[in-house]
């Protein structure tokens, strides 16, 4: 496209405690955006609900703040919004009404644990136990994924059942529930989801890309309720009347780690760690399906349109990571905001020999223990609160090195990037990569170079790829091109030697270990 063309992306970034709308031009700049928060809701221990509905008023709040704001800052959004690009907190299960339109029940978010005792069902009734899905959708039988969701939403919840049994329940994770409501809701309103997203629901052949039938039928999930599944770029439809941005095409759609990998440009062999509420570590294999013999996802990375060949990654997912910090600020009162952690955690130069694993509702990958609880040990009377809060700060980046290391022995060297150096380099983006005492600590424990962008933002700008991909705005090649042109990145590299780095690494594998078989302890 000229850049005298005036051409803008809009960009939905709904995570798992908020929404943002950003409006980027066609350098991939942002002209406009606005973010709102929404409640989390804890009915009991290890259950995490969203209101459903909720989260559709943040989106449209989020559009009008958004074009309001570009507009303000002298741009003509209108006629000039050539397409939108949306992404989401993945796994987050959602069954609604086809004919009301009203959700049946809150979003189960992808944390929840309350389908542990269907996961134990499972595992001893299938063949091969908790792995029985593995070759079919490259997950294991996990409280995280969708389809555990959707079964106990059928066992406990009467409406469901009832609607069900008439044809009249849809499902979707948080995507599909937006993509059907912006496209009309009851008034036509399209029932889709992208292959990144239904990759994550357990239900999807990873190879076929379409939803796998014996899985279906074991597990007794209708395909009626199911969306149809399209490529991460293509148009999906427009957005109906009575949306800010109305006649606008959807084109675009991931889950938001794959977009944050979109928005990192990960080629082939290249990975990138997203910190957010969890962190999700990402490694694109290319065209090739590599099944984890070290407790990771096999799991899709991208596809660029429906007739673009399918980039697959192994993925290591961590479900306490900022949490943690939320946790310290909400909870225990420690910090009054997120952002004091860094200076409180600088006041000493080690955790003292803390060592705090955030296992509130299990341990995702590696371990997959969902058994597991929160552990905070080698106290002692010296141990002050900059020590808790250096120990929280370490504890995402034990949990990242943890992956990793299983990514590189799943890969090999064959599978990996490395620059001129041998050094194999971590992108990360995410809220929490602006504490550089974080990232410091990352390239520490991990012994290589930690890469953070200068828009540490990179999951809207992933959907918004996508979306302008699929309607011309970019070529592919321009947007794998912005990974090495990008000047502006900060580079931390390790600062303490093999020999600490190994000592520290084993004191916290006592420390996981103390995590197990904790789920049962009488309250």
């Amino acid at each position: 496209m000229s850049k005298k063309d005036v051409a803008f992306i809009g960009s939905i970034d709904q995570g798992t405690t908020s929404t943002r709308f950003i409006i980027y031009d066609h350098n991939a700049s942002s002209i406009g955006s606005h973010q709102v928060e929404f409640t989390q809701f804890y009915p009991q221990a290890g259950w995490v609900e969203h209101d459903a509905m909720e989260i559709l008023e943040s989106v449209r709040m989020c559009m009008a703040k958004a074009v309001d704001k570009a507009t303000a800052g002298g741009h003509n959004v209108d006629g000039a919004l050539k397409a939108i690009g949306l992404t989401n907190q993945r796994e987050t299960a959602i069954i609604w009404s086809k004919s009301t339109g009203v959700p049946l029940y809150n979003a189960i978010v992808w944390m929840d644990a309350r389908t542990s005792a269907i996961c134990r069902k499972l595992e001893k009734e299938l063949s091969g136990g908790r792995t029985h899905f593995v070759q079919t959708c490259g997950l294991p039988i996990s409280t995280y994924f969708s389809a555990l969701k959707i079964l106990w939403l059928m066992e406990n919840v009467d409406v469901v059942k009832q609607a069900i049994k008439k044809g009249d329940a849809l499902f979707g994770t948080v995507d599909s529930w937006l993509i059907w409501n912006l496209t009309g809701g009851v008034k036509g309103g399209l029932h889709v989801t992208d292959v990144s997203n239904a990759s994550r629901t357990m239900l999807m052949n990873i190879k076929t890309l379409d939803w796998d039938k014996p899985t279906l039928q074991t597990l007794g999930i209708p395909a009626e309720i199911l969306p149809k599944i399209v490529s991460n770029s293509e148009i999906i439809g427009n957005v109906g009347k009575g949306w800010p941005v109305a006649g606008v095409p959807i084109s675009g759609c991931l889950g938001d780690q794959h977009a944050a990998m979109l928005g990192q440009a990960c080629r082939k062999g290249e990975a990138k760690s997203t910190y957010g509420t969890g962190a999700f570590i990402l490694l694109n294999t290319g065209e090739n399906v590599i099944h984890s013999k070290h407790g990771l996802l096999t799991t899709l990375a991208f596809k660029l349109g429906p007739k673009a060949p399918t980039n697959y990654a192994l993925e290591g997912s961590i479900a306490i990571a900022g949490a943690a910090v939320q946790w310290l600020r909400d909870s225990l009162g420690i910090i009054s905001s997120a952002s004091e952690i860094e200076e409180l955690a600088k006041q000493v130069d080690s955790t003292g020999g803390v060592y705090f694993v955030p296992a509130f509702n299990g341990l995702f990958a590696p371990w997959w223990r969902d058994d597991a609880r929160g552990v905070c040990i080698g106290i002692t009377r010296f141990t002050n609160k900059s020590h808790i809060a250096r120990a929280v700060l370490e504890s995402m980046c034990f949990q990242v090195k943890d992956v990793l290391d299983s990514m590189h022995k799943d890969a090999g060297e064959k599978g990996e990037n490395r620059n001129a150096k041998g050094e194999f380099l971590l992108r990360v983006d995410g809220g929490a990569t602006v504490n550089n005492l974080l990232m410091q600590l990352q390239a520490d424990l991990l012994g290589s170079p930690v890469v953070r962008p200068a828009d540490i933002e990179t999951t809207a700008l992933g959907a918004a790829y996508a979306a302008g991909l699929a309607v011309g705005i970019w070529k592919e090649e321009e947007i794998f091109a912005s990974g090495e042109k990008a000047k502006t990145d900060t580079i931390f590299r390790p600062l303490i030697d093999e020999e600490l780095r190994k000592k520290r690494a084993d004191s916290w594998f006592k420390a996981v270990e103390r995590t197990f078989s904790l789920a049962d302890l009488s309250i």
